[in-house]
């Protein structure tokens, strides 16, 4: 199970509280060439402003690969530290299978980028007025080297470090999934409140991302690896980069198009969580054979008896 082979590590709980700090120091870290960059292009005043002003300094482009560098950062400390102090494997971090299927991740890639851009779409064609056209060929083509290269790094540190790391943790120590299930969704959805999108939208916009972790933590339980969530936030984070941009979005990217409505939050939110969400769970499921949801979601975290135990010293 993937949760129980974090038993055949050392998995003190203080080595997780370790884990904990060293990612924020890396995230600290990894913030560091944005404000130098933004200082130098506008001074020290840059130490007055607010996250999303210091954001508007630079090229979009170059803020993109700035901000996204930050999650690299932490997704190598994040990384350094399992080995080190966990003397734990990437691979045990990634699947409970003996090699990472590729397969599942691609599959994942490709449903959600798929439904993305058709549901993109179809609202471009219903509400033409709610768009610009905004693409612009040298801008575009930066944009798809920084965020091919980019955003599969962000994306890859948030699910190593809620739906691996912390589920693992937690787990361990909970002794069960319901808890560590819990707990990484709803602070991977709450450390999203200070997005530009909550002040816009509302705080009825956290259904979205608080649902989006209970879905990214649930397929992660069922298929007993990370490749489906990988998978399914990356395709989500680079599709929506790329295709449409908007003055009150977290990444300002010189996408495709950009939408100039009046952006409010109503069934819209709610419609994906609880109709789209189940929909996906239903194909994966379906496609991969899950049963036994009730134990897989809610049972025990049981450590094998089988386990080497001297490698937990």
């Amino acid at each position: 199970m993937f949760i129980q082979q974090a038993f055949k590590y050392r998995y003190d709980f203080w080595r997780y509280l370790l884990g904990i700090f060293i990612v924020f120091i890396g995230i600290t870290l990894g913030q560091i060439p944005l404000v130098v960059m933004a200082m130098l292009e506008k001074g020290g005043d840059v130490m007055m402003m607010d996250e999303n002003e210091m954001l508007s300094i630079l090229d979009s482009n170059l803020t993109l690969f700035l901000m996204l560098l930050t999650f690299a950062v932490g997704l190598v400390f994040l990384l350094v530290h399992v080995k080190v102090i966990h003397k734990q494997s990437v691979l045990s971090l990634t699947t409970s299978r003996k090699r990472i299927d590729w397969s599942r991740f691609w599959f994942a890639f490709i449903l959600i980028a798929v439904f993305t851009i058709v549901i993109t779409l179809l609202d471009y064609f219903t509400n033409p007025g709610d768009y610009l056209v905004n693409f612009q060929l040298e801008p575009f083509l930066i944009l798809v080297g920084v965020a091919v290269l980019m955003m599969p790094l962000q994306t890859a540190f948030e699910e190593y470090f809620f739906r691996a790391y912390l589920m693992q943790g937690i787990g361990v120590l909970a002794k069960n999934r319901w808890l560590p299930l819990f707990i990484t969704s709803i602070v991977f959805g709450g450390l999203h409140f200070f997005n530009p999108e909550v002040g816009k939208l509302g705080n009825i916009v956290m259904i979205h991302y608080i649902g989006t972790g209970f879905m990214l933590g649930i397929i992660t339980l069922m298929d007993d690896g990370l490749e489906l969530a990988l998978g399914f936030h990356t395709a989500n984070n680079l599709v929506a980069a790329l295709l449409v941009t908007a003055d009150w979005t977290a990444f300002k990217t010189n996408s495709i198009f950009k939408d100039v409505s009046d952006p409010s939050a109503g069934w819209d939110v709610i419609i994906p969580v609880f109709i789209v969400y189940p929909i996906f769970l239903y194909i994966l499921g379906k496609r991969y054979g899950w049963t036994n949801w009730n134990q897989k979601l809610f049972g025990k975290v049981e450590k094998a008896e089988t386990l080497n135990l001297s490698e937990e010293a």
